[in-house]
């Protein structure tokens, strides 16, 4: 007799987990299957920590060689790659081992095995030579995402690296071409022009993070700039070849203002998206619709099948990790209330919907933009102010960027905010704090803050909005 669940989920990733945590606390019998090569899934191995780590260690290489503005002397240092290196991978361990060590806990049953459907209701199982077959009342789809590579001529035979090889390099190139301008391609292109590599940054569209506003994009772009990144924006990617008689450089052709242009580096880095990782599932043995490479999903994380659901990066809606916890998490209630007959009554909703670039200076925004708001035509007010007319930022030497607050223009309820700047991956979490319990510009000039602080800034174009 084949093994039964109430819910299988693929994926022991930062959704999958938070699924599995989440219906073992509701009393349902749960399987996790995961067949990749390691557990842990992609933040932990392949995302946000490794490449946090590898920022942390160049940023504060930048700030020994930019130590003279602050009367410090710093000489004879240098980078050493393979000791930052191991201490990412140090770090990565103890991450890892960490989940591993909840997948392994006992609580739901583990299958170390690709997972592929045979009907809406029953699963195949591979590991190795051996096949499994199991049936699950519902199944949750947490599989994340993985690197998109676009048929462009020559870039194989070139050779690049990806977010995932760039990881492990052994050596700093002299110089390289990053292909992309989203958060991926520029928290990299940082790393390398922080330990002293030529970047240049070739982005398809007129802006660079195109899903921020245009002004926000500018001050970043204004800044890496001034760290020496030479930036492309509006081009066309039009093919590579690798170079004989240079040591193996590699050139990159691409239009730009209506001309051929063309780069030569020692590397080329391809940071060009992501897409859902479902390829080998054989979702239309489960008749779940898929649009283009995406799983399509309702506000209760169902796919077209209902008592299948998604969650994380492989539903192609946010590739943020808190976000991805929170839809497993609804996924998981949702389930349990299918099983037993009820409402499903949990839902994912994006108004406190937030991303972060962890490049330098940060970027970081939640709630709904400037051109968000104009295309839903909702009214709104903007204020905003720059960290060159603030004290604490100024003795940091920190003087590109500004926070920006959107709020509704009647009742002064805050809409979205938008920083760029020093830590504005922690200072947005002051905007999130007052948009969740749905406060407005007056609220926050009336807050506290102290002086001096980076965090007092906000209170200016709070103050601006609600007009005191």
């Amino acid at each position: 007799m084949k093994p039964s669940y109430d819910l299988t989920i693929i994926g022991g990733g930062s959704a999958g987990y938070a699924a599995a945590r989440t219906a073992i606390a509701l009393g349902i019998k749960v399987a996790v299957i995961d067949g990749a090569q390691e557990l842990g899934g992609l933040c932990i191995l392949r995302g946000c920590m490794p490449t946090k780590a590898l920022l942390e260690s160049s940023r504060r290489w930048y700030e020994i060689r930019h130590a003279k503005q602050f009367g410090l002397q710093a000489k004879a240092i240098r980078p050493d790659l393979s000791a930052i290196m191991r201490r990412k991978k140090g770090l990565i361990d103890d991450f890892a081992s960490y989940r591993q060590k909840q997948l392994l806990s006992g609580q739901f049953k583990l299958y170390r095995a690709q997972a592929r459907f045979l009907s809406p209701n029953e699963l195949q199982l591979e590991s190795g030579k051996k096949t499994e077959v199991i049936s699950s009342k519902t199944v949750l789809l947490a599989t994340g995402s993985q690197i998109q590579i676009l048929p462009l001529e020559g870039l194989e035979s070139t050779g690049y690296l990806t977010s995932d090889s760039a990881l492990d390099i052994k050596r700093l190139p002299k110089s390289i071409t990053v292909l992309g301008g989203g958060a991926i391609a520029l928290e990299f292109a940082q790393f390398f022009a922080n330990l002293g590599t030529k970047v240049t940054v070739i982005q398809r569209s007129s802006h660079l993070i195109r899903d921020f506003d245009s002004d926000l994009s500018g001050a970043l772009r204004q800044a890496l700039e001034s760290q020496g990144v030479q930036i492309y924006t509006e081009t066309e990617l039009i093919r590579f070849e690798r170079l004989r008689g240079t040591q193996g450089k590699k050139r990159t052709y691409f239009k730009y203002k209506g001309k051929i242009k063309r780069i030569d580096s020692e590397e080329i880095f391809y940071g060009l998206g992501r897409i859902s990782q479902i390829a080998g599932l054989h979702l239309e043995a489960a008749k779940v619709k898929v649009n283009q490479g995406k799983l399509l999903v309702n506000s209760r994380m169902q796919t077209s099948q209902k008592h299948i659901f998604a969650a994380g990066d492989v539903t192609s809606l946010y590739e943020v990790v808190h976000i991805a916890i929170q839809q497993g998490e609804i996924a998981a209630q949702n389930a349990v209330s299918l099983l037993k007959g009820s409402p499903l009554s949990a839902h994912f909703e994006d108004r406190l919907k937030t991303t972060v670039i962890f490049t330098h200076p940060e970027v970081a925004q939640v709630g709904l933009n400037e051109a968000e708001l104009q295309r839903a035509r909702i009214p709104y007010k903007m204020a905003q102010y720059p960290f060159s007319d603030h004290g604490k930022s100024m003795i940091q030497g920190e003087r590109f960027g500004f926070m920006k607050l959107l709020c509704d223009p009647q009742s002064g309820k805050i809409l979205g905010g938008s920083i760029v700047g020093p830590h504005a991956s922690e200072l947005i979490h002051e905007i999130i704090a007052v948009m969740y319990f749905k406060g407005t510009a007056l609220d926050i000039a009336r807050i506290p803050h102290y002086h001096p602080t980076l965090s007092e800034m906000i209170t200016y174009p709070a103050e601006e909005l609600a007009g005191i």
